[in-house]
């Protein structure tokens, strides 16, 4: 059964950093697209960072603060973030693919089709 288990979420201060972590289990990580979203209370799901095989995208505003990242050897997906702003704060969820394809569109929802359960993020001003 494929799972896929964030960790690292937390409260900061505007300005402070944290590192998420995204372990897998009963899936391979190093050839699949994969991505972090985030859902702030009352507002869609969005796609903040997303890789593959040979891109990275970002999304606008987390640009030159987020990096996403993978360990191969832990079979782990990471998101670093840092200048943490009271925006950033929601629940940041990583996501894989099913197929080895390469996804069309980066943030779309419905091209990842394995989801975590969640880690939430808060950042006070």
């Amino acid at each position: 059964q494929v799972q896929l288990v964030e960790s690292g979420g937390g409260s900061v201060q505007a300005g402070g950093s944290l590192t998420l972590s995204c372990a897998a289990s009963a899936i391979a990580i190093s050839r699949r697209s994969m991505a972090w979203f985030r859902q702030a209370p009352g507002k869609e799901r969005e796609g903040v960072a997303a890789i593959d095989s040979n891109s990275i995208t970002y999304l606008n505003s987390v640009k030159d603060r987020f990096t996403i990242s993978k360990d191969n050897a832990k079979n782990t997906l990471y998101l670093q973030m840092n200048s943490l702003k009271p925006e950033d704060t929601a629940m940041y969820y990583c996501a894989a693919r099913l197929s080895l394809d390469k996804v069309r569109r980066s943030f779309a929802i419905d091209e990842y089709h394995y989801w975590g359960q969640g880690t939430q993020v808060t950042v006070s001003s």
